[in-house]
């Protein structure tokens, strides 16, 4: 393994290259939620701008962003479209995987792909009941080839994608596989029917007899069970688009109050704005959208040294691990009320289908729900209590009963 190329490129020309992308990305999505269009065009210029390459080193023709700066932006896009940082969350983790990969010819041709636009989706949680510790998802041989069989969903981001990325069974054990999206039995559907995060193209992906070739396994399969980063990592996407979400949700209500003449006879003053309970909610608003980006900044630093060590230390990796948990429940905390009080600025013209301030609560409780917050201050508890390891691999489905 290599460290990531000393050229990297200064915050300031970052912002000044993706700020103006991600006005225009603001700038339509209301109307994106209202007609449930989903962000090709927008994927399109952030691709255009090699946004997914924003880790990819320099030499590489990449931004040689650090992890930090990766998610600074990422709330940043999360402010302006929070779906589209959720559609990207695998895609970063495989150039992460990449940058830990021996150096070699693969490598390098994953790399440059990358920083010429190329973009990964998902395909990991399979419907229905299933099986906690396996997939129905299966490799098999056909003759002389190998073909891959069975349905996931929440194949978050696969839609924008030009490969998605599948957890499969092969011969009992797990697999990952990296499938051309366009690919002969390869269908995709948006039909996520979640009430937020709508934009995610989390939906359906069936794959029927899709040829398989040996280079397109990468070896053990999402769920395995020992210490990783990419636990945290895939974790901290979710609370950048918390934060993200918290940020958008104070600028919409504050320009909403700021222009309001409407009152009511028993308000402490004549203009909202000059409301001090108004005031209150607006500084709340905003202290919820500065504590989530500390928090999920404060993370990324630690998986900055965690990645640039190699990510092969076990106790920093079991750190990362736990301080992601930690901001997982301190951030759903913060920002979950705060999208729920904004509407107490004003009565209910506020509630008004054309503003969709409603989104804000809606994606963030969607969002939250991923990787269950009860279970995760669980499992921390145990962990502190008891030496219990931090569940860095799973799956979902039906137990076995013991």
């Amino acid at each position: 393994m290599t460290s990531l190329a000393a050229t990297t490129t200064p915050d300031a020309e970052l912002d000044d290259t993706f700020g103006p992308i991600f006005e225009r990305i603001a700038s339509g999505a209301v109307e994106r939620e209202i007609d449930r269009r989903l962000a090709h065009e927008e994927i399109g210029w952030l691709r255009a701008a090699r946004f997914g390459a924003l880790r990819v080193p320099v030499e590489f023709g990449g931004h040689g962003a650090s992890v930090r700066q990766l998610f600074r932006l990422l709330i940043d896009l999360a402010a302006a479209e929070s779906n589209l940082p959720q559609a990207l969350r695998v895609h970063f983790s495989f150039v992460e995987d990449q940058l830990l990969a021996e150096p070699g010819p693969t490598r390098e041709r994953w790399l440059r792909r990358l920083a010429e636009g190329v973009l990964i989706g998902n395909a990991i949680t399979e419907p229905g009941v299933g099986a906690v510790d396996r997939y129905r998802t299966a490799l098999t041989r056909d003759g002389d080839r190998q073909v891959l069989n069975g349905v996931k969903f929440y194949s978050t981001g696969s839609l924008y994608a030009d490969h998605i990325l599948v957890a499969a069974d092969r011969d009992g054990e797990r697999v990952g596989i990296l499938v051309d999206a366009n690919a002969e039995g390869v269908r995709q559907h948006d039909d996520w029917t979640g009430f937020g995060q709508r934009l995610t193209a989390s939906g359906t992906t069936e794959f029927t007899d899709v040829t398989v070739t040996e280079e397109q396994i990468l070896g053990p399969g999402y769920g395995v069970a020992g210490p990783t980063y990419a636990t945290a990592y895939l974790q901290l996407v979710q609370l950048a688009v918390l934060a993200g979400i918290a940020r958008r949700a104070e600028s919409d209500v504050r320009d909403w109050v700021a222009v309001r003449t409407r009152g009511y006879t028993h308000s402490a003053a004549d203009l909202p704005r000059r409301d001090p309970l108004v005031q209150q909610v607006i500084g709340r608003l905003s202290a919820a959208a500065y504590s989530a980006r500390a928090t999920v900044l404060a993370v990324a630093e630690e998986l900055d040294d965690v990645l640039a060590a190699g990510a092969k230390d076990e106790k920093a990796l079991v750190a990362v691990e736990l301080s992601s948990a930690r901001a997982q429940l301190a951030v759903i905390e913060t920002v979950l009320p705060a999208t729920t009080h904004l509407f107490e600025v004003g009565g209910a013209s506020i509630v008004a289908e054309e503003l969709r301030l409603d989104r804000h609560w809606r994606n963030a409780r969607t969002i939250s729900v991923h990787n269950p917050a009860i279970q995760k201050a669980r499992a921390i508890g145990d962990h502190l209590l008891n030496g219990a390891d931090l569940p860095f691999g799973w799956s979902a489905g039906e137990r076995t009963p013991e």
